[in-house]
């Protein structure tokens, strides 16, 4: 298979493995799970997809992103309940996904409903022990926080992607990484540049050429004595195993100086 393939050739043993190819299609990925097994591959976490996203634009993502929008509530529902039993099939311990825009009004209906869905969600993969991860970007960390606070549920925490934050122009990653830090389960290692132009999007790059500020990011992350994984995403490019391979040995650099 390609990916383990792709796996061996940048040294990673370790992986995040988007559910939604496993949960369409398992006559091509049944095997996934036994090849892993083979080539010593561990799978560490997962990602759901919702349905019917349109990341054209930061208007379009912002009407059709994660568990918001009333049109794909149901069938996104269905789905998240054969992903769970999917999830616990390959054992992993954490998922994470895009929520949707959480509002910044805590009096704000959709504020309200999110509060419902996501705590509907976090118990149906908590009784099987699985950890879910809400992934910023789509809001500022003050939004994210506020949101944790209110719904206090033990199973959810975040997925923290500093590259998402630039990306979506909601604040500085270092500040909102010292913010979160009490709820990450997870971190992104992904790279980008901010917008030349407000309310259009900002550009992904290779990790160590934009403008996250690495020292600090590690610097922070050791400090709030973070424990989960560091998962390299690369979206964008047309050379993602060899920018994967550079984020590998960035990271490794970075972490043998901190």
């Amino acid at each position: 298979m390609q990916l383990i393939e792709q796996l061996n050739s940048v040294g990673i043993r370790r992986v995040q493995i988007a559910l939604e190819p496993l949960r369409v299609a398992p006559q091509i990925w049944a095997d996934f799970p036994a090849l892993c097994d083979q080539h010593g591959i561990e799978l560490v976490s997962g990602m759901f997809a919702t349905i019917g996203e349109d990341y054209s634009t930061l208007e379009t993502i912002r009407r059709t992103g994660g568990v918001v929008p009333e049109e794909t509530w149901e069938e996104n529902w269905r789905n998240l309940q054969s992903g769970a039993v999917l999830a616990e099939n390959l054992g992993l311990k954490l998922v994470t996904f895009h929520a949707g825009f959480l509002p910044h009004d805590l009096s704000d209906p959709d504020f309200t409903k999110l509060l419902e869905r996501i705590t509907r969600i976090a118990d149906l993969f908590g009784a099987r022990g699985i950890e879910l991860g809400l992934e910023t970007g789509q809001e500022t960390a003050d939004t994210l926080e506020a949101f944790l606070t209110k719904l206090n549920h033990p199973s959810v925490g975040v997925n923290f992607d500093p590259a998402n934050l630039i990306l979506y122009g909601k604040g500085d990653p270092i500040d909102a990484l010292r913010q979160l830090s009490p709820w990450i389960k997870q971190c992104h290692i992904k790279d980008a540049r901010r917008a030349k132009m407000p309310g259009t999007w900002g550009q992904e790059v290779v990790v160590g050429s934009g403008e996250v500020n690495w020292p600090a990011f590690f610097k922070v992350l050791n400090a709030s004595s973070f424990g989960g994984n560091l998962a390299i995403e690369r979206e964008a490019g047309n050379q993602r195993v060899a920018d994967i391979l550079t984020a590998r040995q960035y990271v490794e650099l970075m972490l043998s100086e901190n």
